[in-house]
């Protein structure tokens, strides 16, 4: 019903109330308004209910956003608490990084750097370089030079906006020890894209290149080493086949003793080589052991020195042997290891001592416990040879490892003897060092723990009385009469000394002696015209015993013509002077026949008169190519080393159809003799492809060593120990033309 009722006559008060009414809706039935107030009443009431309806909407979103608010600033905090830890992380990080981390601004200032860097420039506060530039902080440690350097890799790093690095060595701490550093440069840019400025991370690799160099070192002395194993166990079986096929055609029983003895030479430097490489195998697994008993000590170095005589005498070196009166006859201890240190000690001094040279063994007890059970003996093998540098000293008792390879191609040796020897003595509670300088010879010394032994040593005495026994020692070296003479004390017998036979002459004129030990080789007068005139003048009522480094065999038939009654080897024993009468030495006869040549077959002689050379430095390798080649009456002609050949084919350039190339020699190896010969070659035929063939002549099989022979220049390869049938194939296939 339309409100078209009037107001009240309730004044304007009631009107407020109906107003409200109105906005309220509270208008009865019945009411009636003006059309115009009713409209605008109805307007009203809508407008009442929109605002209601805003204002509803308003509340929601001012709760809704209160809750967003909440939770953003909860989840601010939550960020805020995981940007400290971060921070607290990253600070960590930077603090205890090895890495010297350095920042810099765009102008080249210092920002910020690592603690590291801090502690090695020996600066105790960031404040103190704060804001000064990298240059003048560098300059503490490094020349104008670095530093310049370090400015125009950081200028470029920045301009071309990449990282760059470098390897430098900077002794950053100033104290003389520089570490060598791989340094990164990284530019810093900002959420625009602009340089800000760099970072520089210094990351220390000493260590690591240490332990590379020393990877590789070890990767080349394993090379090494299996290169020396195979040429030390291939050069004696070369002598071994080459020797057995030279005595299976040999008609002469002389020939063929011939080369059984240089098997037996060879066999025993192979068992030497093998025993050397299992000995070392295990040590490195841990099961070397010792054995000890109780045994005469001198007994064992007259044992030892008959080993190495002959070897000595081939060289006229000159050997002594000098133990203190006080060294136990019998002492506890592995027998068979200390005579192989010794042994191995000699045979390198008289590998590296030239001829004519000094070799001497001292033995002094150094100490002694107070229950007088156990003593401390050092023992030295001393040489008048080549000597060894500081740098060899350092690597001398690493296993598998020689002092100088060059050095050993010539001598030859595994590598392994000095540290066997050197394991041997630690386990016996010593100690082993070397004394040297090049040029000069070397001392080796050795100490050891030692029981005393309960036996003492019994010689056989020739006379009633030692004392009543007047003895004349003649020698020329001043050296061996004072040795002989302190024997002398110590076994009981007076013994003058003479320099010669004219002395010792001079002295009978004046002295009656009961034993003459004289000495073989003298100058002036030698030892075999003195006996005869110490016979001369005493008759039968003296002996002479004739003294040698020299093996009786060879001076016996001599000796015992001018009267000589007993020998006594160099060098020389107290039990050896006691018992000089009784003691005599069997020698293996020597006999060095030329071989006898078999018949060539008819079809091989397009290989007659063609003109080899072959540069192999060992002698009985020569010996057996020589032999085996001679069949086929070639003209063969031998060089000793590389340099020789080079020589030699320099001279000759068109003397040689061939050349076998042993590739290692002392002074110079296969190889650069080879590339020297080829450059010689290019040099005097220009222009002209014939080159002279050099075939490899090695014990290094394997196929890089081949292809190394190859790369040289050599034109081909045949194996050590050499098959007969492959070289003689070589030879057709590059001479038959």
């Amino acid at each position: 019903m339309p409100l078209e009722t009037t107001l009240p006559d309730s004044g304007a008060a009631d009107a407020g109330r109906f107003a409200e009414q109105i906005l309220g809706g509270g208008l009865q039935a019945g009411d009636t308004l003006s059309p115009e107030l009713a409209a605008h009443i109805r307007f009203l009431q809508k407008e009442h209910m929109k605002l209601c309806r805003q204002v509803r909407r308003l509340t929601e979103t001012i709760e809704r956003n209160k809750s967003i608010a909440l939770e953003a600033a909860h989840l601010q905090a939550i960020r805020s608490a995981e940007e400290r830890k971060q921070e607290k992380y990253m600070k960590l990080l930077l603090e205890n990084s090895g890495d010297i981390i350095i920042l810099c601004d765009d102008a080249g200032r210092f920002a910020y750097c690592t603690d590291s860097f801090l502690q090695k420039a020996g600066i105790d506060s960031f404040d103190r370089i704060n804001g000064h530039y990298y240059r003048e902080v560098f300059n503490r440690f490094s020349d104008a030079q670095w530093s310049g350097r370090i400015q125009d890799i950081f200028s470029a790093a920045s301009e071309n906006r990449e990282s760059l690095s470098l390897e430098e060595t900077v002794d950053i701490g100033g104290d003389g020890h520089p570490r060598r550093y791989s340094i990164h440069f990284t530019p810093m840019e900002d959420e625009l894209g602009m340089v800000v400025g760099a970072m520089m991370l210094f990351h220390d690799i000493e260590e690591v290149l240490a332990a590379k160099e020393q990877a590789e070192q070890a990767s080349i002395a394993k090379s090494e080493f299996l290169a020396n194993m195979s040429h030390e166990i291939r050069t004696p079986m070369n002598a071994i086949i080459g020797m057995t096929r030279i005595a299976k055609s040999a008609d002469e029983v002389e020939k063929k003793d011939y080369c059984l003895g240089k098997i037996e030479n060879a066999s025993a430097h192979l068992l030497g080589v093998i025993n050397d490489i299992l000995d070392m195998s295990k040590i490195e697994a841990n099961k070397f052991e010792l054995s000890f008993t109780e045994f005469d000590f001198e007994k064992m170095l007259m044992r030892i020195t008959d080993v190495i005589d002959f070897r000595v005498g081939e060289k006229s070196q000159t050997l002594f042997v000098k133990t203190d009166p006080d060294i136990p006859d019998y002492i506890i201890s592995d027998e068979q290891r200390l005579a192989q240190v010794i042994t191995n000690l000699f045979s390198n001094a008289i590998k590296f001592t030239p001829e004519k040279g000094t070799i001497s063994l001292k033995v002094h007890k150094v100490s002694e416990s107070a229950n007088g059970e156990t003593c401390t003996l050092q023992i030295e093998v001393s040489d008048t040879g080549i000597g060894i540098t500081e740098d060899q000293k350092a690597r001398l008792f690493q296993s598998f490892v020689q002092a100088d390879n060059s050095v050993s191609r010539k001598f030859g040796g595994t590598g392994l003897g000095l540290a066997i020897s050197k394991r041997i003595i630690e386990m016996m509670g010593g100690v082993i060092w070397v004394e040297s300088e090049p040029g000069k010879g070397s001392a080796f010394k050795f100490t050891i723990q030692a029981g005393v032994g309960s036996k003492t040593s019994t010689h056989e005495i020739f006379a009633p009385k030692m004392e009543n026994i007047h003895a004349l020692v003649v020698d020329d070296s001043s050296e061996l009469r004072e040795y002989f003479l302190a024997l002398a004390k110590e076994i009981g017998f007076p013994c003058d000394e003479a320099d010669g036979g004219a002395q010792a002459i001079a002295m009978m004129e004046s002295k009656v002696y009961d034993i003459y030990f004289v000495d073989w080789r003298m100058p002036g007068m030698d030892g075999t015209e003195l006996s005869r005139e110490i016979r001369k003048k005493t008759g039968e009522r003296t002996v002479i015993i004739m003294i040698s480094a020299y093996e009786w065999g060879q001076i016996a038939d001599k000796a015992k013509a001018a009267g000589v009654d007993g020998f006594i080897p160099k060098p020389i024993f107290s039990s050896n002077i006691v018992n000089c009468i009784n003691r005599h030495f069997w020698v293996e006869k020597k006999f060095e026949p030329g071989p006898a040549r078999p018949k060539p077959d008819a079809h091989d002689t397009v290989l007659e008169g063609k003109r080899i050379l072959i540069a192999e430095d060992i002698d009985i390798n020569r010996e057996i190519v020589i032999t085996l080649l001679e069949p086929w009456d070639m003209n063969i002609r031998c060089a000793e080393n590389g340099e020789e050949a080079l020589e030699m084919f320099q001279a000759e350039p068109d003397g040689f159809d061939l050349i076998f190339m042993d590739v290692h020699m002392p002074v110079m190896d296969g190889f650069v003799a080879t590339r020297r010969i080829r450059a010689f070659e290019a040099e005097t035929r220009a222009g002209l492809q014939k080159q002279v063939p050099i075939i490899a002549m090695t014990a290094n099989v394997f196929a890089e060593d081949i292809e190394k022979c190859l790369a040289s220049g050599m034109t081909d390869h045949v194996g050590k120990p050499l098959d007969m049938e492959q070289v003689v194939e070589k030879l057709k296939k590059y001479l038959a033309s």
